[in-house]
């Protein structure tokens, strides 16, 4: 399974971690999933889907 939400699509993007000294090393900023009940066409599946399109209701809980 790749690290992504199955509704929008988001994945890890790359950038620096700056030390106090200001030296770059590569770091990784991952996306905030959540493994949630979802109803997908009449089935109820578990699926990963970002924090922000459960926020916005892109998505809708399966009870």
């Amino acid at each position: 399974m790749a690290f992504k939400c199955r509704i929008c699509d988001k994945g890890p993007s790359a950038g620096n971690s700056i030390s106090h000294s200001r030296r770059a090393t590569r770091r990784r900023f991952l996306p905030n999933l959540q493994k949630i009940r979802v109803n997908l066409s009449g089935t109820v599946r578990r699926i990963y889907v970002c924090s922000r399109c459960i926020r916005s209701g892109k998505v809708k809980k399966a009870a």
